[in-house]
């Protein structure tokens, strides 16, 4: 298409097909400021509501191995033994941190995007080895948006940084007239409480980066009115190719009826535009159905059949309209044609019987009554 074709401007948002193709292929809109401020804040959070129970069972560490009788100095299974017991205790200690830095780094990637678990993502790509695509990104445009990004993380800490030190200055320099252990916890508390302040204040960082991503994500995704054609051809099929499918369709519908015919009791017909095969078998049905019907080719194709397998074809051109236009194949005939049906297939099965030398040859049923409401023309 010419350069200037407005087709081809990616301009319109992205399908749910395409949403969903990105997805699969682990394209999904993250913050890593995000991740990092949840688990910054969390990680703080911890340290202050665990931070007393660590440093007393790290304490207790400490204790327990640098206070130890002469003969485990000498005995390879005690020292053995003195390890796993510290091990085992340092784990106790640090597992409640853990386990909170671990939910925070799962639930920061999860708050925008959700949960996925994608092998394509994680497949690798040689196109990143590649060392001019590298250098690309290393000064392209995003780079420089990134750094842009950086320098205004750094400027936000630091001005709340230097805001909190400000803040906190009298209660500092008011250290200095405690004593040694109540001004080691006073300084503890000054110094938790200033770190929880500093790890939120990158959630302002995230909330300028959330909204971005997500638009830099819808961005990358946009379609032209081209690729959303292209798509709906994938998707729904060519026209040529699901008019061939339909022609198909039609074809293997007709061999079927075609094939039903023979079972018929009676083909009804116009006698030349329409035609029409019923069965009723009294032990087995309520009402007769409808085995095949067509109009012009099929119908003298329903006839050839019909006079090759003796079935009787009857001409009522007005009942063969009705049925025509009221029921489909395999369908009971509707109740309002119910008297019209049942003289044409009386007529039929006496007319076997006479043929079988049972009775006396039946009159022609050419008075068919049909409802007014279903007569077509």
């Amino acid at each position: 298409m010419a350069e200037g074709d407005s087709s081809q401007e990616k301009t319109e948002e992205a399908t749910p097909r395409k949403l969903e193709k990105a997805r699969e292929e682990g394209q999904i809109p993250r913050s890593r400021d995000l991740t990092t401020s949840a688990i910054l804040l969390a990680g703080t959070i911890g340290l202050y509501i665990f931070g007393q129970f660590i440093a007393t069972r790290l304490a207790n560490i400490l204790r327990y191995n640098f206070s130890f009788e002469r003969e485990v100095v000498f005995d390879t299974n005690m020292m053995v033994l003195h390890l796993a017991s510290s091990f085992y205790d340092g784990l106790t200690a640090l597992g409640p941190l853990f386990l909170i830095l671990l939910v925070a780094s799962i639930a920061g990637p999860i708050a925008l995007g959700g949960w996925l678990m994608s092998a394509k993502a994680m497949a690798p790509k040689m196109s990143r080895m590649n060392p001019a695509a590298g250098l690309k990104r290393m000064f392209g445009f995003k780079a420089l948006v990134e750094l842009g990004k950086a320098l205004g993380k750094v400027l936000v800490v630091l001005v709340l940084a230097i805001v909190l030190l400000m803040s906190l200055q009298d209660e500092m320099l008011a250290l200095a007239s405690l004593d040694v252990r109540t001004g080691i916890v006073r300084s503890l508390e000054i110094s938790a409480w200033a770190a929880i302040a500093l790890s939120a204040s990158t959630l302002i960082i995230a909330a300028i980066d959330v909204p971005f991503q997500i638009f830099e994500h819808a961005k990358k995704l946009k379609m032209s009115m081209q690729d959303i054609k292209d798509e709906h051809k994938d998707t729904e099929g060519k026209p040529e190719v699901k008019g061939r499918i339909r022609q198909l369709q039609r074809e293997m519908a007709t061999n079927r009826q075609m094939a039903s015919v023979p079972e018929a009791d009676v083909v009804i017909t116009n006698p030349t535009h329409y035609a029409v095969a019923l069965k009723y078998d009294p032990d087995s049905m309520n009402t007769p159905v409808l085995l095949a019907k067509g109009g012009d080719h099929i119908a003298m194709k329903i006839r050839e059949i019909a006079e090759a397998h003796d079935v009787e074809i009857i001409e009522s051109p007005m009942l063969a309209r009705a049925i025509f236009h009221t029921t489909e194949v395999d369908d009971e005939i509707p109740g309002g044609l119910y008297v019209a049906v049942a003289q044409v297939l009386a007529y039929v099965f006496q007319l076997r019987n006479y043929r079988k030398g049972q009775g006396e040859r039946p009159d022609h049923p050419s008075n068919v009554t049909v409802p007014y409401d279903m007569r077509f023309d």
